[in-house]
């Protein structure tokens, strides 16, 4: 009897654990598609009308129509795609660069206003995480539209480009504008390094949900909370920039260059401000550029040709011209 009974509980243990065994495997393809869709989130698509509801209709339907009438186009260089817009009908160009969160229309009003007089060649990256990968980009670029000389203005990461294309190439610009940004520097390596170790482990979408916040949080407030100036860089983390090139962005801002003097006029604009560019990181490029003409906004932020256009356009006309 005894026997029996061994022998009962003994084939009983022996169906329980092939029951254990697929509760374990599905446990854990349950992880896996946990973990999997945490990670493969899709960013949720915004409509348009949603994202400028508060932008004032004028200038929500001005950038419309840029970006109807300015088709971007692309050329290929050592296996990608660069895209960039060509407008404006001047005999001299301006180059124009933007920063880490931002695509070629983000310039829309500043072309508007003064594509009767120059001709304009915006840029956006790829992700390619070196100065000379963007460097031969822009270069690509400019010899597709047979763009021999011109001037070049950027914007905090564009403007660090700005810096370095001039350095590396000051027989291709005229004049050089360099706005919102820094010189080569360790400050913001160092002070970013725990965030930079940290975003290539996380999905897409949550990145862009970290950039939005400083967005709505730093940046946007010290814009005077504009709405044009919100609305455009949540467009940008609601699709129109991904995480990869995010961070090839930042690695181009933490790669460091030697400066040299440079000939030709340079004008440095900056905002009193600007929640991105430390004041230090600002005297250090004006000692950098020590013949530069400097113009200092008060309450414009790290996006004046956003949040101030008229201002903005008519400082690139006077010294351009």
């Amino acid at each position: 009897m005894k026997t029996l009974m061994a022998m009962t509980a003994h084939n009983s243990n022996l169906g329980k654990r092939p029951r254990r065994r697929a509760g374990c495997v599905i446990g854990l393809a349950l992880l896996l598609g946990g973990v999997a869709l945490f990670y493969l989130w899709p960013v949720p698509a915004v409509p348009f009308e949603q994202l400028y509801a508060g932008v004032p209709p004028a200038q929500a339907q001005a950038l419309q129509a840029f970006r109807k009438a300015h088709p971007l186009r692309s050329v290929v260089v050592d296996g990608v795609e660069w895209r960039y817009l060509a407008a404006g009908k001047g005999k001299h160009t301006i180059l124009l660069l933007h920063g880490m969160t931002g695509a070629p229309d983000i310039w829309f009003q500043q072309i508007d206003a003064l594509q009767n007089e120059y001709r304009f060649i915006a840029v956006t990256y790829p992700p390619v995480p070196t100065l000379e990968a963007m460097e031969q980009g822009v270069r690509a670029i400019l010899e597709r539209e047979d763009v021999p000389r011109c001037a070049v203005v950027g914007s905090s990461l564009g403007g660090y480009l700005a810096q370095y294309l001039v350095q590396k190439h000051p027989q291709r610009f005229t004049h050089a504008v360099f706005a919102n940004t820094f010189p080569p520097n360790e400050t913001i390596e160092r002070e970013n390094r725990g965030r930079a170790a940290l975003l290539p482990w996380l999905p897409n979408w949550l990145v862009m949900r970290f950039v939005r916040q400083n967005v709505e949080q730093v940046v946007v407030p010290a814009a005077g909370d504009d709405p044009l100036t919100r609305a455009f860089l949540r467009e940008m983390t609601y699709g129109r920039m991904n995480k990869t090139q995010f961070l090839a962005r930042y690695r181009c801002i933490i790669e460091r260059f030697p400066v040299n003097p440079v000939s030709i006029p340079v004008l440095i604009i900056e905002s009193e401000n600007d929640p991105l560019v430390q004041p230090a990181l600002r005297q250090q490029l004006r000692v950098l550029y020590p013949k530069a003409r400097v113009h200092t906004f008060s309450d414009a932020g790290h996006f004046p040709y956003l949040n101030q256009p008229e201002a903005f356009t008519r400082l690139l006309r006077e010294f351009v011209r």
